[in-house]
């Protein structure tokens, strides 16, 4: 197998690691580009290359040659498709990764220059053995609105490191201080997309109540000196505190001493990985609709909560419920636990992949293979790695999560 992206990165090396162990070596990454000088401040290593890592810009022609002739090649993380075009006019199987086409909107569906791209690079291949692994809950949607990979999309994302705890032991040490206060926690950059200014509107809104908690805020990024002048507009010296930029191995560190962790993007969040870290260091998740990874890994109510997209409001309410019943705070966060240690890592995505893999190469039907037209996609917040995925629509995803909160809203009062 050849893994062609523009770099390798934390994110992606525990799963690169297991499918190298899983191919018993027989599993290179293409690298077609250097990392940008500020991912590598970010800590993400770009010297630290593992073994199996290979650079485009220094072997052209071995991987040239690799990319033609292995058995299967995963493909994403670059727009530049000419790595795999002879591969694509030989008839020979691709699987390509993606996280979502439109963004900032699907209205953006209709531009006539992005249909004939889209055509280009994925429609006319529907009937091909290419198939496409899905990283957000509505990829499916932006590709199905192009009519492309009917039938041959399946549930995906990323796979940061996953560790294992003793969780009863880690649930019993969370909390900030000395006397265990309630700890809320925000990791991003600090920019428009991440909305940092909900953290603290919702520190504000914790505040007001009267209610005990501290707030962590990681993180730099060009908005930072507004979000600190807000933190002081606001009174929430000695509630909230700037952590500044952390590098990825402290981030785990505090996630594991926090018990709430608010993920506030929106649309444009593809995916995610933060939501696993949190979710693995046992965090209770409150997190936007709209974020690619939340219907994949959410279970409302049970492994995490979720608010829809731009009602501040339900942010606000469902950070104070966890707040004030910490119970109920960390049975989600046990529950998110077992969802990432059981489902979503990276052991047991490459071990899903092998199999859908294994089935392409040694049957002649090669649609059939994946499941095509005989197994049903996945439901949303039952997914795993390489489920059937399902088109959830905008408008839908938008309607079922407003009917699950009426639900929720009744069983409660009952």
């Amino acid at each position: 197998m050849a893994f062609v992206s523009n770099y390798i990165n934390h994110h992606q090396i525990p799963f690169c690691n297991a499918m190298n162990r899983l191919l018993e070596g027989n599993f290179v990454f293409v690298q077609t580009e250097a990392m940008e000088a500020e991912r590598v401040r970010m800590g993400w290593h770009e010297t630290e290359r593992p073994a199996y890592v290979r650079c485009f810009y220094e072997e052209e022609a071995y991987c040239r040659r690799l990319i033609l002739d292995c058995d299967i090649v995963l493909f994403g993380g670059t727009d530049e498709e000419s790595y795999i075009t002879p591969r694509l006019e030989a008839g020979k199987p691709v699987i390509r990764y993606s996280e979502r086409l439109y963004r900032t909107g699907q209205w953006k569906a209709i531009s006539p220059r992005g249909l004939i791209k889209k055509y280009k690079d994925h429609t006319r291949y529907r009937k091909a053995p290419v198939y496409l692994l899905c990283s957000g809950a509505y990829v499916p949607s932006d590709f199905h609105i192009v009519r492309a990979y009917p039938g041959k999309m399946y549930c995906w994302g990323y796979f940061p490191e996953t560790k294992h705890y003793d969780i009863d032991r880690l649930l019993e040490e969370k909390g900030y201080g000395e006397d265990k206060t309630p700890y809320l926690l925000w990791a991003a950059r600090l920019i428009s997309l991440k909305h940092p200014e909900l953290p603290l509107e919702t520190a504000a809104y914790l505040r007001e109540k009267k209610v005990n908690f501290h707030m962590d805020i990681i993180g730099d990024g060009e908005l930072k000196p507004r979000m600190q002048e807000l933190a002081k507009e606001y009174g929430l010296e000695g509630h909230v505190t700037f952590l500044g930029y952390q590098p990825p191995e402290e981030v785990r560190r505090i996630m594991e001493k926090a018990d709430i962790f608010l993920f506030t993007s929106d649309r444009q969040e593809g995916w995610g990985a933060v939501a696993n870290e949190a979710m693995n260091s046992a965090c209770a998740l409150v997190a936007g609709h709209m974020i690619g990874a939340v219907p994949y890994l959410v279970r409302q109510g049970e492994n995490g909560l979720i608010y829809e997209d731009g009602k501040k409001r339900q942010l606000f309410s469902l950070t104070e419920a966890l707040v004030k019943d910490r119970i109920y705070c960390r049975q989600l966060g046990r529950n998110a636990y077992r969802t990432i240690t059981e489902d979503w890592n990276a052991e047991n995505a490459a071990e899903q992949l092998l199999k859908r893999v294994r089935y392409i190469l040694g049957q002649q039907n090669r649609a059939a293979a994946f499941g095509e037209g005989g197994q049903a996609p996945a439901e949303i917040g039952c997914c795993t790695p390489c489920a059937p995925a399902p088109v959830l629509s905008e408008r839908r995803a938008r309607k079922r999560f407003r009917i699950s909160q009426a639900v929720k809203s009744d069983t409660k009062q009952t």
